[in-house]
């Protein structure tokens, strides 16, 4: 980070408004888009793709362990078992995505202090 800061300046913008900008830019930054979540679900939703882009990491990574363990177990049809649970949890997951975006981007603004 840089020591220049405009409110020091005379006739500068007002104490904070430096401050209160870069928690803008850095919320603006690592925000997350439902649009992205919802091409990750449609695309990539029975691997967890989207609970990972939202950091939901614990239940993404079982959403892709039951998938892997899932597909060879369909030899014997026990795996259809597990897509099936899959399949349901990402009919949830169509519904719960705008509030896990929120979520997360409440979150987000949390910790910048804003």
């Amino acid at each position: 980070m840089s020591d220049y800061n405009p409110s020091m300046m005379p006739g500068g913008p007002p104490a904070g408004t430096y401050r209160d900008a870069q928690a803008m830019l850095r919320y603006d930054a690592n925000k997350k888009s439902v649009m992205v979540a919802y091409v990750l679900w449609f695309f990539f939703g029975w691997l967890g793709a989207h609970r990972f882009y939202l950091k939901r990491i614990a239940s993404a990574v079982v959403m892709l362990v039951l998938c892997i363990v899932s597909l060879p177990l369909t030899i014997v049809f026990v795996g259809y078992l597990g897509f099936a649970v899959l399949g349901v949890w990402a009919l949830v997951d169509a519904f719960l995505i705008p509030g896990l975006t929120r979520d997360y981007n409440n979150r987000l603004i949390t910790s910048l202090g804003m």
